[in-house]
Order: C-alpha cells, then sequence, then structure tokens
C-alpha cells in the first residue's frame, strides 16, 4: 500500500510506526472472509480492509468523518484478521494507533460519551466495581431486560485453597474476573495444588485493557506502569506469572510493543512479559478419571489470535478425558470483546446468538471458555453450564 503522511505527523514516531504496517497491506482481502463484523454488516468498511484505509487517510489527511468513526468503533479488536493476513498485517497495533488520533476528531453521541466515562471510572476500580456489581445482583431480579443481561448471577468461590505468600508462581487476579468470577482463581489454585505446586495470589488491579482501547492510552499506560510497579521489583523471585483471563494476558503480552517509547519500562515490560504464561501452559494433561462430560469449547479471541494458544484447551481436556464436541466458526468472536457488548449491544447480541448456535450443535453437557468476558456474555443466554475450562477441572479433585 503506498501512503502520503500528512507532514504535520510523519514526524511522529508512532505515525511512523503506523506507516510501516500500512505498507504492509496488499489489499488481498482474505480478511474480510474471518471479520466478524464483516460477516453480519457485509459493509466493506466495517471490514478489517475498509478500516485500514480509513485509518490511512486520517494520517494522511489529519482528519476523519463522524461516520468513519462509527466504522472503526464497531470493530472488536478480535484479531481474527491477524491470524489470517498472508503479510503480516500488525492489524491490532494498527487500530490502537489510529484511536489515538480519532480522539481529537471524534464527534459521538453523548449517549456514547457517558457509557465509555461510566465504565472508565468503575469498571478498572474493584474497590468501585465490586460493590456496584453487588448492588446489580441484588436487585437482578426488578432490573430491566437491557440492564439485566450485564448483570452475571452472583458466581459462589467453591474452592478453598489457601494461597501461599512468597511462592514463585504468581496468580493474577483480573479487576472484573475478581469480582464476577472469584471461582476461576480458586480453581487455578486447586488444580495447581493437584500436581503440586504452591501460588500466591496477586491482587494487581485493572492492567489497562479497558482505558487503552477505549482510546484513553494516557490513563491505560499508567496502569500498565503501576503494574510493572508492583511486579519488576519481585521478578527475580518469580518463576511464572500466570494471567488466567485471557484478556488480560494479551494486554500484558503487549506491554513491551505499548511501552517501546517509554525507555525507563520498555524493559521491564520484556522482563516480565517473559515470565508472563497462560494457566493451560503451566496445567499438566494427564488422565483422570472423570465423568462422562460432552464438552464444547469455545476459545477467546484473546486466546487464539493474541496468545496463539488455539487448540490448546481442547487437547488438555481431551487427553485428560472429556469428550470434545466439534462446532463450526471457532475462529469469530462471541461479541463480548472488553466492553464491546456495552457499546455495541445490537451487534454484540446477534455475535453471541451466532455463538452459542453453532456451540450447540454437538449438544453438549457444558460449554468452557478462558476469559471472563466471554464466559459472562455466552452464560447469558446458553441453555447448559457455561464455565471457565479451569472451573471444570477442579470439580474433578
Amino acid at each position: 500500500m503506498q501512503t502520503n503522511i500528512h507532514p504535520d505527523l510523519i514526524a511522529l514516531p508512532k505515525v511512523q510506526e503506523a506507516d510501516a504496517i500500512l505498507r504492509k497491506c496488499v489489499h488481498c482481502g482474505f480478511c474480510t472472509a474471518t471479520c466478524p463484523t464483516y460477516q453480519l454488516l457485509g459493509d466493506e468498511l466495517d471490514g478489517p480492509r475498509g478500516r485500514i484505509y480509513l485509518i490511512k487517510n486520517l494520517l494522511e489527511d489529519s482528519t476523519i468523518s463522524d461516520d468513519s468513526i462509527a466504522h472503526l468503533d464497531r470493530c472488536l479488536t478480535c484479531r481474527a484478521c491477524e491470524t489470517t493476513c498472508p503479510s503480516g498485517v500488525e492489524y491490532g497495533r494498527l487500530l490502537d494507533i489510529g484511536r489515538e488520533f480519532v480522539k481529537d476528531h471524534a464527534n459521538r453521541p453523548l449517549r456514547s460519551r457517558m457509557l465509555t466515562f461510566l465504565l472508565r471510572l468503575v469498571v478498572p476500580r474493584p474497590a468501585l466495581f465490586a460493590p456496584l456489581l453487588k448492588l446489580g445482583q441484588f436487585c437482578r431480579p426488578i432490573l430491566p431486560a437491557f440492564i439485566k443481561r450485564h448483570v452475571p448471577i452472583k458466581m459462589p468461590v467453591l474452592h478453598q485453597v489457601e494461597p501461599v505468600a512468597g511462592a514463585n508462581v504468581l496468580l493474577l487476579t483480573g479487576c472484573v474476573q475478581s469480582a464476577a468470577t472469584p471461582n476461576v482463581v480458586a480453581s487455578l489454585l486447586k488444580v495447581l495444588q493437584h500436581q503440586g505446586m504452591d501460588a500466591e495470589v496477586f491482587h494487581e488491579g485493572c492492567c489497562g485493557a479497558l482505558d487503552y482501547h477505549l482510546s484513553a492510552h494516557e490513563a491505560g499506560m499508567q496502569r500498565m506502569k503501576a503494574i510493572i510497579d508492583q511486579l519488576f521489583p519481585r521478578i527475580d523471585q518469580i518463576d511464572y506469572i500466570v494471567s488466567s483471563a485471557t484478556g488480560c494476558g494479551v494486554t500484558i503480552r503487549d506491554y513491551p510493543e505499548i511501552l517501546q517509547y517509554d525507555a525507563a519500562y520498555r524493559d521491564k515490560a520484556s522482563a516480565i512479559v517473559d515470565k508472563l504464561i497462560d494457566p493451560i501452559e503451566i496445567v499438566s494433561g494427564e488422565a483422570i478419571e472423570v465423568a462422562t462430560t460432552r464438552v464444547a469449547v469455545h476459545t477467546p479471541c484473546s486466546m487464539q489470535h493474541g496468545l496463539g494458544l488455539t487448540g490448546a484447551v481442547e487437547k488438555l481436556l481431551g487427553d485428560i478425558g472429556f469428550e470434545i464436541t466439534a462446532h463450526r466458526e471457532g475462529h469469530l468472536c462471541c461479541g463480548s470483546a472488553g466492553t464491546y457488548s456495552i457499546l455495541q449491544p445490537e451487534l454484540s447480541q446477534q455475535l453471541k446468538a451466532r455463538k452459542l448456535n453453532v456451540l450447540a450443535e454437538g449438544k453438549p453437557d457444558v460449554i468452557v471458555t478462558a476469559n471472563v468476558g466471554c464466559q459472562l456474555q455466552l452464560k447469558e443466554g446458553a441453555n447448559v453450564p457455561v464455565m471457565h475450562w479451569l472451573e471444570l477441572l477442579a470439580e474433578q479433585f
């Protein structure tokens, strides 16, 4: 792709990075075949190739229309297009850079601005989010349907395993996961205990993903630096940093890229990422005696397109003894995508219905996933239990 970046922008390092990404695109269109929003809407501008052109025009003209911003906002950032792209276009990174410049031109509707403000105010702050979630759960029976679907039923902690302070395995809790699905980290503790491993639970706060993906880059990077400031002093005493929420895991994995222009943090970020793993990379798959259970595995976009761990959960659970049911369209997003289900509810609901239909084709007894957002999204509407794969495994012990 040929580019002609605006003279006022071309000297900026991030714009130069974006320009290099743009030039990799060969207009082939393979990405449209795996883009969830293009599948639903059939609009070139609601697919990766069209959005790449919109970002190109933004960086060339230093302006963008409200209609073009709406097309960018409809992107889930699922990164399925990156997995498909034969040219290695780093679309997710390009979109993040583009959104940073879009915010100076955006004239979004008041409702959208209010929702974004409230999400950024409440969700990354467990001290606010947890009590408000409990209040919502208490009032859930009388809430309107469009609000109720965003308030998950209270999920109890079923396993009581004492974490070990100072252990060389550190478990991250996640700001949303710690409040909405606390049994996930408890289950991970249970599974690791079964394998003879001690672990410490680390209440780290928000990883910065929510702010960063809502174009509040400075606020997001401040949260990222806060996580690094907590983890880096202990880095030599830690063997593994484990994130059981793949959405958080893929964001932390991207810290060195996001902070590459900050000399004080980029090397520290790389040192942390060197210790970062997903639970699927530390849990063993030895066969155990399990109840006959048909399991449909929904692999989150963050896990397959971000972390590159497609098929890992299916293999582990299959090796252990579960019957894994096959389904189509495993590459497509369930519509959760962080705050997407709130900011783009119509598209999110369509994607959820489509995902639940294909997951149900194999008549599973249970649906498992690996990210808190996907778990909550699919649970609201599924006809069978939906849980984190760690919860299913912990139940067997």
